[in-house]
């Protein structure tokens, strides 16, 4: 089970004549899962082209025709696997991230419509450090520091909570422009009107999809050693729309899985569970890493789920998670049932 009693939850605040949810961006990776997760529960929810809500005109009518009860924005640019390709395609990175999220909330305020717009949790670099002098902003801590203090002092290493303004951003650079304009974004949408922002983590699964973490560990030429929040997609999506409705306060949440697993640990996972036919390196260093200059930067991170679970939403340990994902992995990307819960 993702969550705990997921099942009792929706049971309890599913009620029949609940009004229709608006997806935007229900093409994307992760808004074909909030159809179909959306479907299973039997929700009612409509969809709308892409060229319906790129800009305020537009999505003003859209939202009053519809006259939704909630909306959810899964049109932004997914972290992870678009980290390089957003350095090249930034006009379009800053609409989806940035612009986009700060119409949607102007519309919302104006229409009085409560929405779920969806993060990342790469908008932080490093980690808060146990010191004599108590916990201690360790940002420019790079990626094999923050393993090695992983491996020799695990107790030490404590996690961003949604209090913790985005170090890894444009306003704190250096940072990726993913990074930036998913900061930039959240920036653009607090504080106005009643929002959840959902802060996705490394996505992963049990699918061979391209923006699946465990797809790319198998796929690269060589592998990042890093640690980062991780999100099982579907265990991300249950989540947020629990939190909707469970009607937890408005706000920020990191909606990640409890526990620190770093891509090694993934990757060693990987090795003994599919066992593939080619060797799995890494790269030598962040130096070779970096040195060809086609690779954005990455932030090493971890960040507090506590608030997640103290509205009543616990999440698997991403240890259990992953290896739950890996034990199941199927070759087929995202069914042909998947494809009809989301049609």
């Amino acid at each position: 089970m993702a969550l705990r009693s997921s099942a009792e939850y929706t049971k309890r605040y599913l009620l029949q004549g609940m009004d229709m949810i608006l997806v935007l961006g229900a093409g994307s990776y992760i808004g074909r899962l909030f159809c179909a997760e959306l479907r299973r529960r039997g929700r009612d929810f409509t969809l709308v082209a892409a060229k319906d809500y790129t800009d305020f005109d537009t999505l003003f009518d859209c939202i009053r025709k519809t006259n939704p009860e909630f909306i959810i924005n899964a049109s932004g640019c997914c972290a992870g696997a678009d980290w390089d390709v957003c350095e090249l395609a930034r006009e379009e990175t800053l609409h989806a991230n940035t612009i986009l999220p700060h119409i949607i909330a102007k519309v919302c305020l104006m229409t009085n419509t409560a929405w779920g717009h969806i993060s990342s949790c790469a908008i932080y670099c490093g980690a808060k450090v146990a010191s004599e002098e108590g916990l201690v902003v360790e940002k420019r801590m790079n990626g094999n520091e923050l393993l090695r203090l992983l491996a020799a002092k695990p107790e030490r290493v404590h996690g961003y909570s949604e209090l913790d303004e985005p170090n890894f951003s444009f306003r704190n650079i250096p940072c990726s422009f993913f990074s930036g304009t998913a900061a930039l974004g959240e920036e653009a949408i607090r504080g106005i009107g009643a929002n959840y922002i959902w802060r996705l983590g490394l996505p992963f699964n049990e699918r061979d999809e391209p923006e699946n973490i465990l797809h790319r560990l198998q796929n690269d030429e060589k592998i990042y050693p890093g640690v980062n929040p991780l999100s099982h997609t579907d265990d991300f999506v249950r989540a947020c729309l629990d939190l909707r409705e469970l009607q937890a306060p408005y706000g920020i949440y990191n909606v990640a899985h409890p526990g620190i697993v770093t891509t090694r640990q993934i990757t060693e996972m990987l090795a003994k569970i599919l066992k593939p036919g080619r060797a799995l390196e890494f790269w030598e260093d962040e130096a070779e890493y970096y040195r060809d200059g086609k690779h954005a930067l990455r932030p090493n991170c971890v960040v507090d789920v506590s608030k997640l679970a103290a509205v009543g939403i616990v999440l698997r340990p991403a240890a259990e998670a992953v290896e739950d994902s890996l034990r199941h992995w199927s070759a087929a990307p995202f069914s042909e049932e998947l494809h009809r819960a989301a049609a």
